[in-house]
């Protein structure tokens, strides 16, 4: 089917005051300064929480397809070479990661793929209480790094829950 040819749409499609494509509105644009005081801020303890996405188990179901799991423990708190050397965290160590919201203990990787200043834990563990009903999983039972989070932290600009840049300490457990 031929309908002719090609007509520009462009600026009366835009649904926007200015008709134009805004790539940085306003809205968003002022948020630069409240994000650019927040990364110079530092938080008692000093570090913050990232969460961690892994190949292996991208989604928490995954943690309980036996071969998915096999091989070295992937729920470790990853910390950077300096930080380890300052909070005394060893590698292989366990680790006590505490949020205004709540506390997590789990093993230590000095690594250097995360930055100074940064603990990255993976999300969607914590198969290792009672009543999960998942039979490998509950065997590479992890933590839970939601407990970190508090619910009633939300992003400014967007209203969603906050779950990464969140201020933690972080000593030997």
């Amino acid at each position: 089917m031929v309908f002719g040819p090609l007509q520009p749409r462009l600026p009366n499609a835009l649904a926007t005051a200015s008709q134009k494509v805004e790539l940085a509105p306003t809205r968003l644009l002022d948020e630069l300064g409240r994000l650019a005081a927040a990364l110079g801020e530092r938080r008692p303890g000093g570090m913050l929480l990232i969460g961690r996405r892994q190949l292996r188990t991208a989604n928490s179901w995954t943690q309980n397809v036996d071969v998915l799991v096999r091989g070295k423990e992937s729920c470790v708190a990853q910390v950077h070479p300096d930080d380890a050397a300052r909070l005394g965290l060893t590698d292989g160590g366990m680790a006590q990661v505490r949020s205004e919201a709540g506390m997590v203990k789990l093993p230590v990787e000095v690594t250097d793929v995360v930055m100074p200043g940064v603990v990255s834990i993976p999300y969607g563990w914590g198969h290792g209480l009672p009543g999960t009903r998942q039979r490998v999983a509950s065997r590479h039972g992890g933590v839970n790094v939601n407990v970190l989070t508090a619910a009633s932290v939300v992003d400014a600009l967007s209203g969603t829950a906050v779950l990464n840049g969140i201020p933690v300490t972080v000593a030997p457990a």
